[in-house]
């Protein structure tokens, strides 16, 4: 990284201000909300899987890798739907046994035998995505009878399982069209039956979904993750009440005329009540019916797990699997305009999807196919909480679990092969790795000198060019080694950001810099001499009993990548046998050491030389106390832990 000592006007280290605290390192603290008042719930290593899980080998691969966690079978609409059913194997929970009662005892089983292995369990749960027909099949009399979910509610609710059924006919549940017909797709076709969508603010199908929670619970689980927290443009009673109230409650009714034309709300008639949309086509009007989804989401999130859950097991662990891509806002993102206050509130733990765009890498166009600004703003918006990142990664096997242990994240191996003997060898190593780091890794906190701020308040308005500067902006200070952090700005106080050296805001640029010039000039930050295809990441551990440490990550992207296909395009490869990492060595490293502090010794290890291995170190002295280290050889995942001690 290139030093200015003198900045050029206009330049980004213009921009960055130092602040009056330059000699403190940020470790940041974010002050507590209302619901921080429950213990946190936190580990380091996860396993998910959706197919595969039955075989006799996957106990084994348990007991060999040690995860903290499994997110291990279904308890919601997938489960209700399909497993009584002759397509029970099919996507997307592959459901190993036929029946309701024989699938789930298969399931208690299992969750006993992973207690018995130290691992919590976690069900999946879809809260509203339901697979059947009420009618179209005829039976041997020539009548037309259910199928899938509706055949389960009709003929297969047992009352004494999970009470009264609220309401006697299931299309009560479902979303509707402004004429009342139902909303529905033939996405999947499992069993050539149509998907439709229950209306989580329907009161009705809270009641469902609170059996099935009660049902989960009794059949000994530790928790759930829900997904499908999605809203159509539903036009039932329930959506066309609640956005109402939500208006009213919002806006005084001149302000309703002003913004959005409404004369008399009572009266009006609303064309749609969208939920994620276009960005190019949205308007304010828009975005207050996403906002109000994604509010009402929460609340019934909150009503059925938080609230409900927790009355029946008060440390039952909560979360959501949502989707975040490469920062897809208002057309994606479960949480893009939610409200501060509720983001996370309550919640144990996150999963967020990259979808297709961190699969692959293409490092001639200089793209890692990486998690890393993604982690860190979910781990600056999650107060430090665990979450993990769902990848389509089948193939970089070492560099998805390392990415996500080096920022805070819980590696989950959802769709690393742990079926392939090499990806399952390397699976277990790293977790082992990861299980002698545990004092380190687990409930750390993120140590940095920089923070770029997430234009969340932008976003709110509709605005997402400067979510395209943050992304240019985070990418250029990842490939120049800066330690930073990610923060919202509508979260971020004066207190907070005086605690780093320089803050970083999107807003200011009004365009993403070019790569032609360095991006962060200056002295006043570490320094690492490395390719831009190592990412570098800081953390201090969350106690200190076994004493002083800076701990400092590196991950190595560099690899041989698989041919591209004919089209030109990268290939995501076929399985771990083409992940093919190059070995990086000779990182120096220049290290700021938090005030009062010098280091002690340095020690470094990797998965692949897991025993700690000392390095020789030198400490210099000036404004601030620096270290100057070698990273020796590592293949993917390296980590050097400074031990420190008071300056005497």
């Amino acid at each position: 990284m290139r030093i200015c000592r003198k900045p050029a006007r206009n330049s980004l280290c213009e921009a960055l201000r130092f602040s009056a605290f330059a000699s403190a390192v940020a470790l940041l603290v974010i002050p507590q909300r209302a619901d921080a008042q429950q213990k946190r719930f936190e580990f380091t290593k996860m396993v998910a899987h959706w197919a595969q899980y039955d075989g006799d080998d996957y106990l084994p691969f348990i007991e060999e890798a040690q995860p903290d966690l499994a997110q291990f079978g279904f308890y919601g609409a997938h489960f209700w739907s399909l497993a009584h059913t002759e397509w029970h194997k099919g996507y997307p929970a592959h459901l190993p046994v036929r029946g309701h009662d024989e699938c789930g005892k298969w399931f208690e089983d299992k969750n006993r035998e992973l207690h018995k292995r130290g691992v919590k369990v976690i069900g999946h749960f879809n809260v509203e995505f339901l697979v059947g027909d009420p009618s179209g099949k005829l039976d041997v009399s020539g009548s037309e009878v259910p199928r899938g979910f509706f055949d389960f509610y009709r003929n297969h609710w047992d009352e004494k399982r999970f009470g009264p059924k609220p309401v006697e006919d299931p299309l009560d549940f479902i979303e509707k069209n402004a004429d009342g017909t139902l909303i529905g797709s033939d996405s999947y076709k499992i069993g050539n039956m149509r998907e439709y969508w229950a209306c989580l603010r329907n009161p009705n199908w809270q009641t469902v979904l609170k059996a099935w929670v009660k049902d989960g619970v009794r059949r000994g689980l530790d928790g759930f993750i829900a997904n499908y927290f999605y809203r159509h443009n539903c036009r039932c009673e329930h959506c066309e009440r609640g956005f109402r109230e939500y208006l009213s409650s919002r806006f005084k009714a001149d302000e309703l005329k002003a913004k959005f034309k409404i004369d008399d709300l009572a009266a009006h008639k609303f064309d749609e009540i969208v939920y994620w949309h276009s960005p190019a086509e949205s308007t304010p009007l828009r975005r207050e019916m996403l906002r109000w989804s994604q509010i009402s989401n929460k609340e019934v999130f909150d009503e059925v797990f938080v609230k409900y859950g927790r009355s029946l097991k008060p440390d039952l662990i909560v979360a959501q699997w949502n989707h975040l891509s490469n920062f897809s806002q208002i057309g994606g993102d479960e949480r893009c305009l939610l409200p501060a206050d509720l983001w996370g509130k309550g919640e144990d733990y996150l999963w967020y999807s990259l979808g297709a765009s961190g699969h692959y890498s293409d490092i001639e166009n200089r793209y890692l196919g990486e998690g890393t600004l993604q982690a860190r703003y979910i781990r600056g918006t999650f107060e430090d909480k665990p979450f993990t990142l769902g990848k389509y990664e089948s193939t970089r096997t070492r560099v998805a679990i390392a990415e996500l242990a080096a920022n805070g994240g819980a590696p989950m191996g959802f769709y690393t092969r742990f079926t392939d003997p090499e990806a399952r060898k390397e699976i277990a190593r790293y977790y082992q790795f990861l299980r002698r780091q545990d004092s380190i890794l687990r409930g750390n906190r993120s140590h940095a000198e920089v923070v770029l701020l997430y234009p969340r308040k932008a976003v709110h308005e509709g605005d997402l060019k400067p979510v395209e500067l943050f992304r240019s902006l985070g990418t250029q200070l990842l490939d120049e080694h800066v330690l930073f952090d990610v923060l919202p700005d509508d979260i971020a106080t004066e207190e907070q950001l005086t605690k780093y050296r320089h803050v970083v805001r999107p807003a200011e640029f009004m365009k993403p810099r070019s790569r032609s010039g360095p991006m962060y000039q200056s002295e006043s930050v570490s320094r690492f001499e490395a390719d831009w295809t190592v990412r570098v990441s800081a953390s201090q551990p969350a106690t200190k009993a076994d004493g002083e440490f800076l701990t400092v990550h590196f991950v190595n992207y560099n690899r041989d990548e698989p041919p591209k296909g004919r089209d030109g395009k990268p290939s995501a490869g076929g399985g771990i046998v083409d992940e093919k990492p190059i070995a990086v060595s000779s990182i120096a490293a220049n290290v700021i050491l938090p005030p009062g502090r010098t280091v002690s010794q340095i020690e470094v290890s990797s998965p692949e030389r897991p025993e700690p291995v000392k390095v020789q170190y030198k400490i210099s002295t000036g404004d601030d106390w620096r270290v100057e280290f070698t990273m020796p050889e590592f293949l993917v995942y390296g980590m050097a832990n400074l031990k420190l001690k008071p300056v005497e």
